[in-house]
């Protein structure tokens, strides 16, 4: 039954609609609409000029209208007079290929063609900085090894606790918050859910999480390698498909009793292996949506941290119950994504996810060697397997290359993706540094 956003204001006292997408970038934009006139943009849309944004458009385009999606409408815990719901990007009647939240409800579509509804439940890190972003936010907070660390975790009671009552209010089952293993960072864990439902979960945490530090005098960061030296942020995304979408499903397809093989033993199905078949396939050419900025190459290729690890991945492997690797099978029925950072787009995520498992399912994909080793210290002794991207230029040519997750994503959003990436890389190699006169200046 769809929700009528007029008569969800009406009840929820709600003055305002924030008629929210993200852009390829994963810029979140948003227009404020009154809720007398929510009837008429839940119908047609609020208009935006897409090229104002990260969309390949030009200003001769036409208007782009967001379309809310009311199943997404979530009521701001902190200021309750307005509510925030996802759009759906259409022009001139048509979705706009482009828009990573309609990349993602066509690849939803098409994995529920071959009965998959993929489920998914992602770790969100952040840093809680000063307002400027140069320091982190507790000047106390200076320990070599301060994962879990209780008193830095206190310190900063107000933040976390004040998120994690809203996602309790909220519904979405919050189940832990710690302390993370850099200076200054934090991890905060909720239920997994739809694979559409987590994307605007997580697109919603991130604004949430950013107010509320605003709130306190701090600014949260999910820039993957904020701090040199110090961990980066991750967003890990553990994965599982079911028979059925939401409350309906009853049997995880992916989970089997321990059977024969590297995954079986594990308690991986067959269609599991594939689909960890497909991320391995496609993992060079992944990392240019699951790490998209310049800066993500600071965290997947960064030497030991102050903390003894880096706790991200360099080479394309898998194992058991092993954090080392970029895939980790925690245990029966699910596995672990270890490559996306902080800058991920929350709905590319979920999108790159099920285009590369699909790959793999309809070619039945080998993941390959399971290597149980520690990857820090003995990953000189794997052979074969590939090391992922050493920059986004190397992404990018790695999706460029892969044919198949581009035309799996769609070819209208990777030539668009592609496009725009390429401008951000050419604007950065054109940026000119203290490093190079520093190491130039007298040669």
């Amino acid at each position: 039954m769809t929700i009528d956003l007029a008569a969800f204001a009406k009840e929820k006292g709600v003055k305002y609609f924030m008629i929210s997408f993200t852009d390829l970038f994963g810029g979140q934009r948003a227009k404020l609409v009154p809720a007398q006139a929510i009837a008429d943009m839940q119908e047609d849309g609020a208009g935006f000029a897409g090229f104002a944004t990260y969309l390949d458009m030009t200003p001769a385009h036409p208007d782009m209208l967001a379309v809310p999606d009311p199943s997404s409408v979530i009521q701001l815990p902190w200021k309750p007079e307005v509510a925030w719901v996802a759009g759906n990007c259409v022009m001139e009647g048509q979705d706009v290929a482009q828009a990573p939240r309609n990349v993602l409800r066509r690849l939803i579509a098409d994995a529920a063609e071959l009965g998959m509804h993929v489920k998914t439940g992602i770790e969100a890190e952040f840093f809680l900085l000063t307002p400027d972003g140069e320091e982190i936010s507790d000047p106390f907070d200076t320990a070599a090894k301060p994962c879990y660390d209780q008193q830095a975790v206190m310190r900063r009671y107000d933040v976390v606790r004040e998120i994690c009552d809203y996602m309790l209010e909220l519904g979405w089952g919050p189940y832990q918050n710690d302390h993370e293993d850099a200076n200054g960072q934090f991890e905060m864990n909720w239920e997994f859910d739809d694979a559409l439902r987590t994307a605007d979960k997580h697109s919603f945490f991130k604004f949430m999480t950013k107010s509320v530090a605003e709130k306190h005098g701090f600014r949260a960061t999910f820039m993957p390698k904020p701090v040199e030296g110090l961990t980066g942020n991750g967003c890990h995304a553990h994965i599982s498909v079911w028979d059925a979408p939401g409350a309906d499903s009853k049997v995880n397809v992916f989970a089997t009793d321990k059977g024969e093989g590297q995954t079986g033993e594990l308690g991986l199905s067959q269609k599991g292996s594939h689909f960890l078949g497909g991320i391995m396939k496609h993992a060079s050419a992944l990392a240019a949506i699951t790490n998209p900025t310049v800066n993500s190459y600071k965290r997947i290729n960064a030497p030991r941290t102050m903390s003894g690890a880096t706790w991200a991945p360099n080479t394309v492997t898998w194992t058991g119950n092993n954090r080392t690797h970029m895939v980790r099978v925690p245990g029966p029925g699910r596995f672990e994504l270890r490559l996306p950072d902080g800058a991920v787009n929350p709905y590319l995520l979920q999108a790159v996810i099920i285009a590369a498992g699909l790959s793999g399912v309809q070619s039945e994909a080998n993941p390959g060697k399971r290597w149980d080793i520690d990857m820090y210290a003995e990953g000189h002794k794997v052979r074969g397997a590939p090391k992922l991207p050493l920059n986004m230029l190397d992404a990018l040519r790695a999706y460029d290359r892969d044919k198949e997750l581009k035309a799996m994503m769609g070819d209208e959003f990777s030539a668009a993706f592609l496009k725009m990436k390429h401008q951000e890389w050419n604007s950065f190699v054109s940026h000119f540094s203290n490093w190079e006169k520093e190491n130039t200046l007298d040669i």
